[in-house]
């Protein structure tokens, strides 16, 4: 097949961990036959020193004329004023936006060889598999904000159609998992919350009576999620609970570079990326762990381009390596050698065959 990709490599260490990617996409179009095409846009900190604005009207130009969007992280400390008018995170609210996704998926999978890279007790960590699927495009991300010089507030809102469709999209994952979904809010507190409960009873009773439904406050979902996380199968919160509780899981697998995340909407051009962020301490030094990229790379050539063979491939790809003693220094327990991005990657090419 013939795609198109547009390419937003971002701040930090968003440009080394892309490029890996786009060598695996490379290698995955040599070997199956395939043309990718790349565009390569800017966004983040980046685009603000180069135009003065995170989301450029060129960037959202080759990413609406793309066929999938993948993006390597966005921020700094250059940028990281809160009094700033213009941010790097800004540009990332607006391109989920204009792509229209309002569903990212966050696969939290363990490899048995990272266990002694968790902090978590191996016991705990036997048989987790689970997806978060965690609300993009509402609540206090995107509500109204106001400051003056003695309070400031965020608007947390939520529609009941936004609600419907996020939870939808979830149970349909989990009909084709194990059945079960998790919904997660904070309904003894936020009025927000008490709605997302009542539309999530309402949308699995009437049309998914087969999945079973689980149903925790925000902070038990944070307790569980490290004390019985293979309970889990799909889980689905709203946006800002979703942020926080994927980067507690990304300690189930021992690092946050290892998980990948799929931004979807009811388009096939998604938005990927890992979810981890641009680390500027390590950013140009060829240390940081590409395998959430590619993994996000992975899931393009499943959700965008419909290549479930080529994305099985690289995520078993990604699996050989790691067996084979492969390691980052974020992943490389004590006595065991790190390698650089360069060398995982090409590691991960390898075993692609």
């Amino acid at each position: 097949m013939e795609a198109v990709i547009t390419i937003l490599p971002g701040d930090g260490v968003g440009p080394d961990v892309s490029a890996a990617a786009k060598q695996v996409l490379d290698a995955v179009a040599e070997k199956y036959c395939h043309t990718f095409n790349y565009h390569e846009a800017l966004i983040g900190g980046a685009a603000i020193d180069a135009t003065g604005d995170p989301l450029p009207p060129a960037t959202i130009e080759k990413c609406a004329a793309s066929d999938a969007v993948l993006l390597g992280a966005v921020g700094g400390p250059k940028w990281s004023d809160p009094n700033a008018k213009v941010r790097p995170e800004q540009g990332l609210l607006k391109i989920r936006s204009v792509l229209g996704v309002y569903a990212n998926i966050r696969p939290v999978k363990i490899y048995r060889q990272l266990t002694g890279a968790s902090p978590i007790k191996r016991r705990i960590l036997k048989d987790v598999d689970l997806l978060v699927v965690r609300e993009l495009t509402g609540g206090i991300y995107f509500g109204k904000k106001t400051r003056t010089e003695s309070s400031a507030s965020d608007l947390c809102e939520y529609t009941v159609a936004e609600i419907e469709r996020i939870v939808r999209v979830a149970a349909s994952l989990a009909a084709g998992r194990r059945g079960k979904l998790c919904s997660v809010d904070k309904a003894n507190v936020l009025e927000t919350s008490r709605l997302w409960r009542a539309v999530t009873d309402r949308v699995m009773a009437d049309d998914f009576p087969q999945i079973q439904l689980e149903t925790l406050l925000v902070d038990a979902a944070a307790m569980h999620l490290l004390s019985r996380p293979s309970s889990f199968d799909v889980m689905v919160t709203e946006n800002m609970f979703g942020d926080i509780l994927t980067d507690e899981a990304s300690m189930l697998a021992g690092s946050l570079g290892m998980l990948p995340s799929a931004s979807l909407g009811d388009s096939t051009v998604g938005l990927y990326e890992p979810i981890h962020g641009s680390a500027p301490d390590i950013a140009g030094m060829g240390i940081a762990n590409p395998c959430a990229t590619i993994a996000s790379a992975a899931m393009l050539l499943r959700h965008s381009l419909g290549l479930e063979t080529e994305a099985t491939a690289v995520e078993q790809a990604i699996a050989d390596a790691i067996a084979g003693g492969a390691r980052t220094v974020d992943i490389a327990t004590e006595g065991e050698a790190d390698i650089s991005t360069r060398e995982m990657t090409a590691e991960i090419i390898r075993c692609l065959g």
